[in-house]
C-alpha cells in the first residue's frame, strides 16, 4: 500500500522538475521574439578576432621613449537579429537597440585577479540599431586610461606580454521593452611591442 503512494509522488516530482527545466530555458532567452546573434568580434585595424594591443607608443614625433604616447583600442562587433520562430516574419517592432556594453578580461591560466594579472572589467555606452539584415559596431574595446593602471602600466618597461581573452557583451531593448543581449569573445595581448 505504502509503495502506491509513492509512485504517484514520484511522477509528480519528475513532472515538476521537467516544467522548471523546461521554464528556465524560457527565462534564460528573454521575452523578446527574437535572437541577438554576434557574427564576429575583431580590434584594431587589422580586423582580425586577435589583438596586439601596445602599452606605449614611441614614435612618431611627439611621442618619445621618455614621453610615450598611449592610444585607445577600437573593437567592430557585426550584429544582427534572427526570430526565435522561424515561422514569423520580423516587424519593425522586432528590432533592437542596443545602448550599453560591458568588457571583461581574463586569462587561461586562471590568474584573473583585475588591477595585479588583468584589467579591470568596465562599462561603455553605445547607441546602435540592430536588424535582421545587420549592423556593424564600432566601440572603445580598451580605453587608454586602462593602459595607465596596472598591470598594463609596469608592461611599458617590461618585456613580458600579457595574454587575455575579452569577454565583450552588449545590451538592448527590441521596440516592445524586451531585454536582449549577446556575448562575444576575442583574444587581446598587451605587451610594449617595438614601433
Amino acid at each position: 500500500m505504502a509503495d502506491m503512494r509513492i509512485a504517484p509522488r514520484l511522477l509528480a516530482g519528475v513532472v515538476l522538475i521537467a516544467a522548471t527545466a523546461s521554464c528556465g530555458d524560457v527565462v534564460r532567452s528573454g521575452r523578446s521574439p527574437v535572437f541577438l546573434v554576434m557574427d564576429s568580434l575583431t580590434g584594431g585595424s587589422s580586423g582580425a578576432n586577435t589583438m596586439l594591443s601596445d602599452v606605449a607608443v614611441m614614435s612618431p614625433a611627439p611621442c618619445s621613449q621618455a614621453s610615450p604616447c598611449v592610444e585607445t583600442d577600437f573593437g567592430e562587433a557585426q550584429l544582427h537579429l534572427v526570430p526565435k520562430n522561424i515561422d514569423v516574419l520580423l516587424t519593425s517592432n522586432n528590432e533592437v537597440t542596443i545602448s550599453r556594453y560591458h568588457i571583461s578580461f581574463r586569462r587561461a591560466d586562471g590568474r584573473n585577479t583585475p588591477g595585479v594579472d588583468v584589467p579591470y572589467g568596465w562599462d561603455g555606452a553605445v547607441t546602435a540599431g540592430i536588424s535582421e539584415s545587420g549592423t556593424a559596431i564600432v566601440f572603445e574595446l580598451v580605453r587608454h586610461v586602462t593602459k595607465s593602471e596596472p598591470p598594463l602600466v609596469q608592461l611599458r618597461s617590461n618585456p613580458s606580454v600579457i595574454h587575455t581573452i575579452a569577454e565583450v557583451t552588449f545590451y538592448g531593448t527590441d521596440l516592445v521593452g524586451n531585454a536582449v543581449s549577446v556575448t562575444g569573445s576575442m583574444s587581446i595581448e598587451f605587451g610594449n611591442f617595438a614601433d
